[in-house]
């Protein structure tokens, strides 16, 4: 192959806004690191320009109410500030952004989505406790050693009364993509009805920084739509319009209007088999602290743990690499000005680089 000779780095010949416009259009990751593999100047402009963060903050808006990001060092303890010019510490801020929300970023990514709730917070109501009980939700068997293991609400004239659902989730912050609901179908009594609600809603957040007000001791940063809910006995899946960051670990499940009498009673109740909530844990590589009653936060990241995806295997790795990836590392290399083939970018190694805080950027 022919030598490219006298090729250009194209930040050079574009001005920096349309370069931005260029490189915001990467809604991926993985093509973010790898684009901060091809040389010095394009890995300084994504930190410079907040790259990562700005994706983080389209990929989940919740966010923006991030008030600072802690590294925490190698041996779990927040690293200390240094002394030095304003330009340098700036210099060195933009760099840790850059490593925590690259990371978070690729890690919200996991193909592998599991329950994350943890335990039952509580119900609004209970018919008989504990017999009865949330707690009997978590369990997926909907009948234990012969006796029947489900959720219900105390009886209502009044169609239009809701029940919520709490619990917490078995990391303080995750992405959840799907939740399951299995409504109960008594089959002890006559007819076999089934106890579903006729829509339900999601909501998202953390414990009040103060439980002075004890009427609701829940933040809320997420609310979803209704969905539709169906009077069969099976688990329903209800899958979220886009990923979620709950921030703070904490679900609830608001379930909407009444559909079924119980018969001896004439009343209308809801009753819930099983619970889950898919979705990706980012603890212990990622914890936040809450600020108070204004809701913004710090994130923290652990450079101890990790909650890296598993490798994919040899054959799922070559089965991953499709026609656009080619495509783009094929644009990489020309724009290096290489003819061969771009060199190792694995989008999902923890990014190490040593800061020249003369010339960073």
């Amino acid at each position: 192959m022919p030598r490219m000779d006298n090729c250009k780095d194209f930040l050079s010949w574009v001005d920096p806004d349309t370069s931005l416009n260029i490189f915001k259009c990467l809604d991926d990751p993985a093509d973010l690191a790898r684009v901060s593999c091809v040389s010095r100047s394009w890995r300084g402009f994504v930190v410079a320009n907040g790259l990562s963060k700005q994706l983080c903050l389209r990929m989940f808006p919740q966010l923006s109410r991030v008030a600072c990001v802690v590294e925490l060092n190698q041996d779990g303890v927040k690293e200390h500030s240094e002394v030095g010019s304003s330009q340098s510490n700036e210099c060195l801020a933009l760099w840790k952004d850059h490593r925590v929300y690259s990371y978070l970023a690729r890690s919200c990514l996991s193909p592998v989505a599991m329950d994350c709730i943890d335990k039952a917070i509580s119900a609004s109501s209970t018919d008989n406790f504990p017999q009865e009980s949330i707690v009997n939700t978590l369990e997926e068997r909907d009948n234990i050693a012969g006796r029947f293991s489900y959720w219900s609400s105390s009886g209502q004239s009044n169609p239009n009364v809701p029940e919520t659902l709490t619990y917490q989730l078995a990391s303080q912050i995750c992405v959840i993509t799907e939740i399951n609901i299995q409504p109960f179908q008594a089959h002890f009594q006559m007819g076999s009805p089934i106890y579903s609600a006729k829509s339900v809603r999601f909501k998202m957040g953390h414990l009040k920084a103060s439980l002075d007000d004890l009427t609701d001791a829940f933040v809320w940063t997420y609310t979803s739509l209704e969905f539709p809910m169906a009077q069969e006995n099976r688990l329903q899946k209800f899958k979220l319009p886009e990923p979620v960051l709950c921030i703070g670990g904490i679900l609830q499940i608001e379930l909407l209007e009444r559909v079924q009498s119980q018969e001896m009673d004439g009343l209308l109740y809801i009753c819930i088999s099983h619970v889950q909530a898919l979705g990706i844990q980012l603890s212990p590589a990622f914890s936040v602290d809450i600020l108070g009653p204004s809701g913004m936060f710090v994130l923290k990241r652990d450079r101890m743990a990790n909650c890296q995806p598993p490798e994919p295997s040899e054959n799922e790795s070559g089965a991953a690499l499709t026609l656009a990836d080619r495509d783009f590392q094929q644009i990489v290399t020309i724009l290096r000005g290489h003819v061969m083939g771009v060199g190792a970018m694995d989008g999902w190694e923890e990014e190490e680089y040593e800061v020249d805080e003369d010339n960073a950027f």
